[in-house]
């Protein structure tokens, strides 16, 4: 294959993974360990692999990325860029996306899996509510109003039994203790690295914020005072049993940025059930937009913000070969093999001037 020609389209900048969108491609030999891209990834418009390994922090065995446009890319980097940090907020998901798709050689638990409720009987219930209701929310079929609506009713039968079954905070706490879940290397950099610049990060979740908020607390032993969770939310009462939710549900098919104004209030600090925010208003006013998910789906929860730019990051964690035209489609970058989050660390110091 002959190697893709792109005029540059900004000065180089300081980050290998930007100066590289902008010069000339050389041809590349191939990494034997790495994973083997499908025969369409270069027909027509080729797709530009982009070694990890560019990165000082990386090593040379570390997973690829994929972009589809470099030059579509430079560009939204220099708008947001000139824009200015006062403009630029962050949307994450976290199961898959902040969080790792494989744990110690095995499939990693979501927040909402990992949760057990002491109560072997109404475990096994809402593991038969998930065999009834996953196949409809997965299923193409189904116009999207009716799916909304199944999906609605699972989720509040779920929360139903957690309250019949007598969920309590210490359930959670050990549930979180024993679970196989962890953050993605080069998170807290990330969190870091945004929060010394005052750039807020929501974390959007159909699951439930108390279980996320207590991951931070025993994963990373500590907090951000920029991240904000909009999630399920939780009222325990004196003795720490559950006996409620806050807000409307949040369910998988709006988990977008009109959450905003549905969910409760979220914390300002891990810890603080009391705490609040009223900054709502100027998050919406922050309409340049890094967005990071594992699902093509996850590209909706910008919708409700009316942004002016918008970078997608993907991390393809499985099933490369099945999915790797679609999510070089939907995201500006795609993330191999649970790739750290150090490429997102890198990209993010050229978003700030």
């Amino acid at each position: 294959m002959r190697p893709m020609m792109s005029p540059p389209l900004l000065s180089p900048f300081p980050c290998p993974l930007l100066r590289f969108l902008c010069l000339y491609h050389a041809p590349r030999r191939r990494n034997p360990t790495a994973a083997r891209l499908p025969p369409h990834t270069f027909r027509r418009r080729p797709l530009l692999l982009l070694s990890a390994a560019m990165s000082s922090s990386a090593s040379t065995t570390a997973p690829d990325s994929v972009v589809a446009d470099p030059s579509a890319l430079a560009r939204k980097v220099a708008a947001i860029r000139a824009a200015g940090l006062a403009k630029l907020q962050v949307i994450a998901d976290f199961d898959g996306t902040l969080t790792r798709y494989w744990y110690d050689g095995a499939r990693g638990q979501s927040s909402h899996g990992l949760l057990r409720q002491g109560n072997e009987e109404y475990d096994a219930k809402r593991v038969a509510l998930y065999e009834h209701y996953h196949p409809i929310e997965i299923c193409p079929d189904i116009p999207l109003p009716e799916k909304a609506k199944l999906m609605e009713e699972w989720w509040e039968k779920t929360h139903g039994l957690l309250i019949e079954g007598g969920l309590t905070y210490e359930d959670i706490k050990k549930s979180v203790s024993d679970a196989a879940i962890a953050f993605r290397d080069g998170v807290v950099e990330l969190f870091e690295y945004l929060e010394e610049r005052d750039i807020p990060v929501l974390v959007f979740s159909a699951g439930l914020a108390d279980i996320i908020e207590e991951v931070f607390r025993q994963k990373l032993h500590r907090s951000f005072k920029n991240i904000k969770v909009v999630s399920n939310r939780m009222v325990f009462n004196e003795e720490g049993r559950l006996v409620a939710f806050k807000g409307k549900t949040i369910h998988v098919l709006n988990k977008n940025e009109h959450a905003l104004d549905m969910a409760a209030p979220v914390h300002d600090n891990l810890g603080d059930p009391n705490g609040s925010i009223d900054d709502y208003s100027l998050v919406k006013k922050r309409t340049n937009v890094l967005l990071l998910g594992d699902h093509i789906g996850d590209l909706g929860m910008s919708d409700g913000l009316n942004y002016e730019n918008r970078i997608a990051v993907g991390f393809l964690n499985a099933n490369i070969e099945k999915s790797l035209k679609d999510y070089s489609k939907a995201f500006d970058i795609v993330y191999l093999n649970d790739a750290p989050m150090r490429g997102v660390v890198e990209l993010v110091s050229e978003l700030c001037p």
